[in-house]
């Protein structure tokens, strides 16, 4: 996830700064320090389990409690040629 990524997320799901952090675990600097993209001068790359929390949030997953919390969704393939469909999860 790039900072710019990160930034459309997080404007786009109606969120300040404050409540980012608050919902990804983090402090409000560190979000600032992803938005930016470096920290001091030094880059600064966005881990993996927040660029996946993003998503999560996105979707609308705010907790998660194991594989049993889960249950599989069969979506249609955009494929027109009548593709295998994709298994997708969703929170409940």
């Amino acid at each position: 996830m790039t900072p710019k990524g990160f930034k459309r997320w997080r404007k786009t799901l109606g969120l300040s700064q404050k409540d980012a952090a608050e919902a990804l675990g983090l402090k409000r600097r560190v979000v600032q320090y992803y938005e930016k993209g470096e920290r001091d001068g030094k880059p600064v790359e966005i881990p993996r389990y927040i660029a996946l929390a993003c998503f999560a949030l996105s979707v609308g997953v705010s907790a998660y409690d194991g594989p049993d919390d889960v249950k599989p969704v069969r979506k249609k393939s955009a494929k027109a040629d009548g593709a295998d469909s994709a298994l997708t999860a969703q929170n409940d």
